[in-house]
């Protein structure tokens, strides 16, 4: 407890990675969009096409797999609850009536 009292924390460190720019990578990648529009490759998809994302019902189909499996299991239990049920019904009886 002695040592703990003159114990000052440390300052947290914030660590940013150093952004900078390689004129090498630049002048390659352009040199390689080059080349592909000689060749024909377009890897954009094209400026006058709105972009639409891929989102739509994603959601709901992921969803709907889980929903499934619940409602397997609900299922199920609403069997073992209607055999328990049975099978109490049969030793009431059984015990009572006989």
């Amino acid at each position: 407890m002695a040592l703990k009292f003159f114990h000052l924390p440390r300052a947290k460190r914030f660590n940013v990675p150093y952004r900078f720019y390689d004129p090498d990578k630049e002048e390659r990648e352009e040199r390689e969009r080059q080349i592909r529009e000689e060749m024909g490759i377009f890897d954009t998809p094209d400026p006058n096409k709105p972009f639409k994302p891929n989102l739509k019902g994603q959601f709901r189909q992921s969803m709907g797999r889980a929903s499934k499996s619940a409602e397997d299991t609900r299922r199920s239990s609403q069997w073992r609850l209607i055999i328990l049920i049975i099978t109490l019904s049969l030793v009431f009886y059984f015990f009572f009536y006989r």
